[in-house]
């Protein structure tokens, strides 16, 4: 179905995906990743949760999360339900773009295949901020049921923290994933023009979430020192 470019170019596009969500995952643990950084400051959120009788702070702050993950999911069936509609419009689609200088022509087949190839990435973020927005909801649950600070012997005292904080991490993990694919379904719009623009698009989109992840300002300020007038 697919002329040998496009082939080439899907090929490198899904490399580069899993093989960031690969390096993301495994590369988070044990290293100055924003991914470990920031479970270190949720640990430490859980433990003055301990510490607290009243709740509801922390309580808004996951629910403002959810808020978050409730607005890509709705977001994400819109995009979903306009792309399988665009499936009916193919002509038209092709029409429009064959008169653009820079667009390379391609088959019908070609573009159905484009199309759902968007369609699949999408439903995959669909299911990744599905599945956050349940782990953070289980997360509630545990902050209903963590021990009072009289409670000193609470036999669930002890795991509770590092508990909480590990599935607030799943749950912002998950979210990464979702997010992840917003960014690769963005780059394969670059298909739509020719195959080397996703090659290429694909390429951007790693090295801008390896500078995020690994490399940015936010690391920084979040890792190491700083001053009143900003980091030394």
């Amino acid at each position: 179905i697919l002329p040998l470019p496009d082939m080439l170019a899907l090929g490198w596009f899904f490399l580069c995906w899993v093989g960031y969500a690969w390096y993301a995952d495994h590369r988070r643990w044990g290293t100055r990743e924003l991914a470990s950084v920031l479970h270190e400051y949720r640990l430490r959120w859980m433990r003055r949760v301990l510490e607290r009788e009243n709740r509801i702070a922390d309580t808004v702050v996951l629910q403002t999360v959810m808020r978050s993950d409730n607005l890509f999911i709705t977001t994400t069936l819109f995009i979903i339900a306009g792309l399988i509609s665009s499936l009916g419009a193919v002509e038209r689609v092709q029409a429009m773009v064959s008169g653009i200088g820079f667009i390379a022509v391609s088959s019908r087949e070609t573009l159905e295949v484009r199309i759902l190839v968007l369609i699949g990435i999408f439903v995959f973020a669909f299911f990744k901020f599905t599945w956050s927005l349940r782990q953070f909801n289980f997360t509630l649950m545990l902050f209903a049921s963590a021990p009072m600070p009289a409670e000193k012997d609470a036999p669930d005292r002890a795991d509770f923290a590092p508990r909480a904080a590990m599935m607030v991490t799943h749950g912002f993990a998950s979210f990464n994933r979702g997010l992840r694919a917003y960014f690769f379904g963005l780059a394969a719009l670059a298909w739509f023009i020719q195959p080397w623009a996703l090659v290429l698009a694909s390429s951007w989109v790693v090295a801008v979430l390896y500078w995020r992840d690994s490399r940015s300002a936010t690391l920084a300020t979040l890792a190491g020192p700083v001053t009143e007038k900003g980091l030394p």
